[in-house]
């Protein structure tokens, strides 16, 4: 195969789009959040005949004389036609865009093209255009100012017919959006690989969770339109949290320059510097302990699990057993513990609870990390722990879902504890707010966005730490909200694109106070339309289960209590 740098450079210009000119023609699928946290996928959107977007900014006079006329098309055409309007001035602004919006309407979002790399491979050049897209084909079939040339153009479009004047030149208005200046070349050894190195390599690695090991520049250029293609719907880096509503330590998402950067060398390429033998190459200079427990050091003590033997096909009930704890001398202090699946493509989900802590852990009893996909082990703050009797015992559940060939799943429980002379003064308490089966509301058919949403009063005051949501294979967003007993109302946690294959317990930067009497809210939404790709039967109402084809909803908030 020919993989000269001429080659690389024209496969990835066909295939992709690599300019604005050419990204004009075809952009690919993409994925931005509007002005009030929503997100919206191009391709979600399929099942219309185009989407149309209308250039927005704040302040500018061509956005507000092209607003009435897109408005009535929007009511002309809502059903085949999906509108937005896409902001692509990149300045952090989505609250003042949503207050200069919503006083005109509510029924159109803002895209807000916060890293303006949509905008660029669209080819915005100013405000006021609006541009039709095919969310097949990922392609820009018009451009132009509202006016007899667009209403041609989306008849066309409707009528599966050429449009006959696919541009159209606003008269007399300077572009007025700006780019950040393209860096002449970027290096790969010296910015790209760091930012590789920081954000991916820990999944993407040798007997890492991901599917191929980002191990050289070699793995790094043969994946770069994979890569492109992940960054532009937002698909990658996993789990990502709404950027705009608080800092979490593991919140995954890439800063405005890197995400630039990488499309920036993707685009011209992905060329490579540095020594040919790779001996500077930062991916393949990486180190990894020399250990499978995620936490880096061998634990202090290991619960084996007694082996599960999987069918190849079929459904298999919930296991329930109970486990001893053995090795113990004295009573510990826990203050860490993983969750090692022995085979993790059978295995779905594992609880462990120490018996007669139950699932939020009671007392001083210790809570154990939960196994979910994407999870990641559980570290108590300092100071914060719980006990593990000597005679210990702990109630597993775990869910297996069928690969197509037998399996025997060993899976084992790490635990780490204090020095046994430390006794931490600190407990975590948790709960779960969501609706479960008593108060369950079964989701209708094809429903699109089926809401669901419940409440809980925090009991004393406290710092809350990290918030874990919860749904199956028809979740699509998740927000709990904090309302205080002084009336005022704050965001916690807007997880805008929710995956059932990244659930992570996401942990804030800094603790949040909030004072006894506070209501806690969880709101969802559910896809259970033949567009949501991951749903097993969109023809179901779906009941609260166990199961993945079922539901569920909730959203943990974790908690310690704090002083007045």
């Amino acid at each position: 195969m020919n993989t000269s740098p001429l080659h690389r450079i024209l496969l990835v210009c066909l295939l992709l789009g690599a300019t604005t000119s050419q990204a004009a023609e075809r952009v690919g699928d993409f994925s931005l959040l509007d002005q009030i946290g929503n997100s919206h996928q191009v391709s979600w959107y399929d099942d219309h005949a185009t989407i149309a977007l209308l250039v927005q900014a704040n302040g500018s006079e061509a956005t507000l004389q092209a607003l009435p006329g897109f408005m009535e098309l929007q009511q002309q055409f809502q059903e085949s036609v999906q509108f937005f309007m896409i902001n692509p001035m990149g300045l952090l602004n989505r609250d003042a865009v949503n207050a200069q919006i919503s006083a005109i309407t509510s029924d159109i979002p803002v895209l807000m093209d916060d890293t303006q790399v949509i905008s660029e491979a669209l080819g915005v050049e100013r405000s006021g255009e609006v541009f039709l897209f095919d969310p097949k084909s990922f392609r820009v079939v018009f451009r132009g100012p509202i006016g007899n040339g667009l209403d041609q153009a989306i008849a066309a479009v409707l009528n599966d017919e050429e449009i006959a004047t696919p541009q159209i030149t606003i008269e007399n208005q300077a572009a007025d959006v700006r780019y950040p200046i393209r860096s002449a070349s970027i290096s790969y050894e010296e910015e790209i690989a760091p930012i590789l190195a920081e954000n991916c390599a820990t999944c993407h690695r040798d007997g890492g969770i991901a599917p191929f090991a980002l191990d050289g520049s070699a793995m790094a250029q043969g994946w770069s339109p994979m890569i492109r293609e992940v960054l532009m719907t937002k698909r990658m880096p996993p789990g990502q949290v709404d950027p705009h509503v608080h800092s979490f330590k593991n919140g995954r998402t890439l800063a405005i320059d890197e995400t630039r950067k990488l499309i920036q060398w993707i685009e011209s390429g992905s060329p490579i510097d540095g020594a040919s033998d790779g001996s500077t190459d930062p991916l393949a200079q990486l180190n990894w302990p020399e250990t499978k427990w995620v936490i880096g050091s061998e634990p202090d003590l290991i619960v084996k699990i007694p082996a599960q033997e999987v069918p190849a096909t079929g459904v298999v009930d919930y296991v329930r057993i109970k486990v001893p704890v053995v090795g113990l001398a004295k009573d510990r202090w826990l203050r860490a513990s993983e969750f090692i699946p022995g085979d993790r493509t059978v295995m779905h989900h594992a609880t462990g609870t120490f018996q007669g802590g139950g699932l939020r852990g009671g007392n001083n009893v210790a809570v154990l990390n939960r196994y979910v996909p994407g999870s990641e082990p559980r570290l108590e703050p300092p100071n914060t722990g719980g006990l593990v009797t000597k005679d210990a015992v702990i109630d597993m559940t775990l869910h297996y879902t069928t690969s197509g060939r037998e399996a025997v799943d060993e899976s084992e429980f790490g635990l780490w504890f204090y020095p046994e002379d430390v006794v931490p003064e600190e407990r975590l308490s948790a709960q779960m707010v969501g609706v479960f089966p008593g108060g369950w509301e079964d989701i209708p058919p094809h429903a699109k966005n089926f809401e669901m949403s419940n409440s809980f009063i925090l009991p004393e005051n406290a710092n809350i730490y990290s918030y874990h949501p919860h749904m199956h294979f028809r979740g699509k967003d998740l927000r709990m909200f904090a309302d205080y007993p002084d009336g005022t109302r704050e965001e916690l946690i807007n997880i805008a694109k929710y995956s059932y294959a990244w659930q992570l317990t996401y942990e804030l930067e800094e603790p949040i106070f909030m004072p006894k009497g506070t209501k806690i809210t969880s709101i969802g939404h559910f896809d259970n339309s033949t567009q949501n790709l991951a749903n097993p039967d969109p023809t179901r109402a779906i009941p609260w289960g166990e199961q993945s084809w079922d539901e569920m909803f909730f959203g943990e908030v974790i908690w310690k209590r704090a002083g007045e």
